[in-house]
C-alpha cells in the first residue's frame, strides 16, 4: 500500500523536473501539458493528478530548475575557490562561463525567463519574484566584504543580462561579451576596499 504514494510522488518528481529544463529551455510558453507529459513519460491524462492547472506546473518547476542551478552554481563557486580568489571572484566566474551560453537548460532560471515573468499570471509572477531575490541575495553574500551593498543588485541585473545578450549572440561573439564582462565586474567590484 505505500509504494502507491511513493509512485506517485516520483511521477510528480519527474514531471516537474522535466518541466524544470523545459522552462529554461523554451520559456513559459514552452512547456505544453502534453508535451511535458510525454517526455516525462506519462499520460497526458494524469497531470491533474498531480498539479491543480499549468500555473502551479510552472510554479513548482522554477523552484526545481532555481535549487538545480543554485546547488551547480554553489559547487561552481566552491571548486574556483578552492583554486584561490574570493567568493566574489569566484560567482562572476561561475555565473559567467563560457558553458553557459549553451546549457540555459541547467542554468539560471531569472536569466532564462526574465524577459516573460513579467506578463505572468500572479502565482507565477510572484515566484519569479522569489526567484529574482534570491539571485540578488546570493550576489549580495558574495559581496566582498566592506563593500557598498546596494551596488550587489546591480552586478546581478549585469550577470543576468551579460548572459542573455551573450547566448543571443553565441560562439566567439557570446564569449567575448562574458569574458568582457566577468572582467569588468571583477576589476571594479572584486577588490576588498582598502586593502
Amino acid at each position: 500500500m505505500t509504494s502507491q504514494p511513493k509512485r506517485k510522488q516520483l511521477s510528480h518528481d519527474r514531471i516537474v523536473e522535466v518541466a524544470a529544463r523545459a522552462i529554461r529551455r523554451a520559456g513559459y510558453r514552452g512547456v505544453g501539458v502534453a508535451d511535458i507529459m510525454k517526455e516525462a513519460g506519462l499520460t497526458h491524462g494524469g497531470f491533474y493528478a498531480h498539479f491543480a492547472s499549468r500555473d502551479a506546473l510552472l510554479v513548482e518547476a522554477m523552484q526545481r530548475a532555481s535549487r538545480d542551478s543554485r546547488m551547480a552554481l554553489e559547487q561552481a563557486v566552491e571548486r574556483r575557490m578552492a583554486k584561490g580568489g574570493s567568493r566574489f571572484e569566484a560567482l562572476v566566474w561561475a555565473y559567467l562561463h563560457d558553458a553557459n551560453i549553451e546549457a540555459s537548460e541547467q542554468g539560471c532560471v531569472v536569466a532564462a525567463l526574465a524577459s516573460e515573468m513579467t506578463r505572468q499570471e500572479d502565482a507565477v509572477r510572484d515566484e519569479a519574484r522569489s526567484r529574482v531575490k534570491e539571485l540578488l541575495s546570493l550576489v549580495e553574500n558574495a559581496w566582498p566584504p566592506g563593500s557598498d551593498t546596494a551596488q550587489a543588485a546591480v552586478v546581478a541585473a549585469t550577470m543576468v543580462g551579460a548572459l542573455q545578450l551573450a547566448r543571443t549572440l553565441g560562439g566567439k561573439a557570446g564569449r567575448d561579451l562574458l569574458a568582457a564582462t566577468r572582467q569588468s565586474l571583477i576589476r571594479m567590484h572584486g577588490a576588498v576596499p582598502g586593502a
